[in-house]
């Protein structure tokens, strides 16, 4: 269930990307919200709060301005700085009590493989698209692989769902994948690493060969000449 967390804003009034630095510097996120057919609203929200804030990339927030207006929102777009992993930016989406919005939910994975043989497994969907209440967004779904042996998968019928939500795909697509491990013979890389010098030690007297005879023909040449 998503936990509501308030946060004290502020109109922005100054755009471009100058102004959006000197916002970061001053230890602002610049953000948008959208959403119900109405104008897109400029706010600025304090960098500490919200990033800590949006580490759950689905949690719900209410922003409240300076004139004690409020809007309840979810992240829709997070844009981080690409070194830093900062919160640049944010574009928010205006929801309501009782509304329905789709959202990526992380898969959590319970149970073992068989153990039969070396057996593991690849997770084909960490994040599964899924439709809920927004003020009831499920911090996860669950998957199970127990006992489940080489060859064999986990589809979006076997996802385990929270009540009064529903998985927006198909039911034979492949959430996780169960297969053997398998060995890879890498040889001795040593051996090759000898049988390459040897060879270009043999090629280099080759051609210290083929050198010799070559100035001794002319040396030849030069006898018979004289």
């Amino acid at each position: 269930m998503s936990d509501q967390l308030k946060i004290k804003v502020t109109r922005r009034t100054d755009f471009g990307k100058g102004a959006a630095r000197q916002a970061r510097r001053a230890g602002m996120i610049p953000a948008v919200v959208y959403g119900h057919g109405a104008d897109p609203i400029h706010l600025l929200l304090p960098a500490r709060e919200t990033t800590l804030a949006v580490r759950n990339p689905n949690a719900l927030l209410t922003v409240v301005n300076e004139a004690g207006e409020e809007h309840m929102v979810l992240p829709k777009d997070i844009q981080r700085h690409p070194l830093k992993q900062t919160v640049d930016h944010l574009d928010l989406i205006e929801v309501r009590r009782g509304e329905k919005v789709v959202v990526d939910v992380p898969v959590e994975v319970e149970g073992e493989v068989s153990t039969e043989v070396d057996t593991t497994y690849v997770l084909d969907y960490p994040t599964v698209p899924l439709e809920a209440e927004a003020t009831h967004l499920p911090e996860s779904v669950t998957i199970s692989i127990e006992g489940r042996g080489p060859g064999e998968h986990v589809y979006a019928t076997d996802v385990q769902l929270p009540a009064g939500t529903v998985l927006q795909l198909e039911d034979e697509i492949v959430i996780a994948t169960v297969s053997e491990v398998v060995e890879q013979d890498l040889g001795d890389t040593s051996t090759q690493e000898e049988q390459a010098a040897e060879g270009e030690e043999t090629e280099a007297a080759e051609g210290a060969e083929g050198e010799d005879s070559g100035e001794a023909a002319e040396s030849d040449a030069e006898g018979s000449e004289d």
